[in-house]
């Protein structure tokens, strides 16, 4: 599995169980059970940020100056119960070749530092080495290390964090890959390498419709050197939803 338990990053789930147990309801008496079979349940209620742990950002996740995918503005399809074009419920399920990079063998580091950008230049050369071919329809996704920082320096995982490029976020989009990933939680390289705010999220997202998989839990793939496998991922299907968390599957 690439999914990772939930990022510090943003505020932990707000889970509740609505249970017909009096230890989970403990200022209400306990549900009566049901039926002569006398059936007890326990059910769960999530209030969180969906944007959390292993996660899938959507099209309709960032834009540029309020235009998104395909020439979509905003204002004609934003809505406080979710969106009316773009949602979460409109990517397919995805099964496709996966190709694993993995940068942290290629700097000879556990964990890459952060600020470091993945180029042209990286990028070739680390396929060269593993012996790996990106293609179209491909599902990419970077190996750096960094999701093993969580939980023991937090404060270093959310500062920054190594990743794409500008350049390197054309080059992938132009050889028509579906979606590019890391076991990072923004994917792109932070400190950005210009000015310019989250501009690798506009390339792929806004301007060529490429997922983005965030929070890959890629070491044990890594250390199989696993650089070719069957990516599967079946999202959930949150009509109007923005992002998802997910749990795609690695197959060798």
């Amino acid at each position: 599995m690439l999914s990772a338990f939930p990022s510090r990053r943003r505020r932990r789930p707000i889970r509740r169980v609505h249970s017909s147990s009096p230890s989970c309801n403990p200022d209400r008496p306990a549900s009566r059970a049901l039926g002569p079979n006398k059936a007890t349940y326990n059910d769960d209620i999530l209030d969180t940020w969906v944007g959390i742990g292993s996660q899938l950002d959507g099209l309709g996740h960032l834009g540029v100056e309020h235009v998104y995918y395909n020439g979509n503005k905003l204002a004609d399809f934003a809505d406080p119960n979710g969106l009316k074009k773009l949602g979460i419920e409109k990517v397919p399920p995805i099964v496709t070749r996966g190709v694993l990079l993995d940068m942290a063998a290629y700097y000879n580091t556990d964990i890459v530092k952060e600020g470091t950008a993945f180029n042209v230049k990286e990028i070739d050369e680390v396929a060269k080495k593993q012996g790996v071919e990106i293609r179209q329809g491909d599902v990419v996704i970077f190996h750096t290390g960094w999701l093993s920082l969580i939980g023991k320096d937090d404060k270093r995982y959310s500062a920054g964090e190594p990743g794409l490029g500008v350049e390197g976020a054309r080059y992938l989009t132009s050889k028509g890959v579906v979606a590019i990933g890391a076991d990072t939680w923004a994917l792109e390289v932070l400190p950005f390498e210009s000015k310019n705010v989250f501009e690798v999220h506009q390339i792929l997202l806004a301007m060529n419709g490429t997922y983005i998989l965030e929070n890959m839990d890629t070491a044990a793939l890594a250390k199989d050197k696993g650089y070719e496998f069957l990516f599967v991922l079946g999202q959930p299907r949150w009509t109007g939803g923005v992002q998802a968390m997910i749990n795609p599957i690695a197959i060798r």
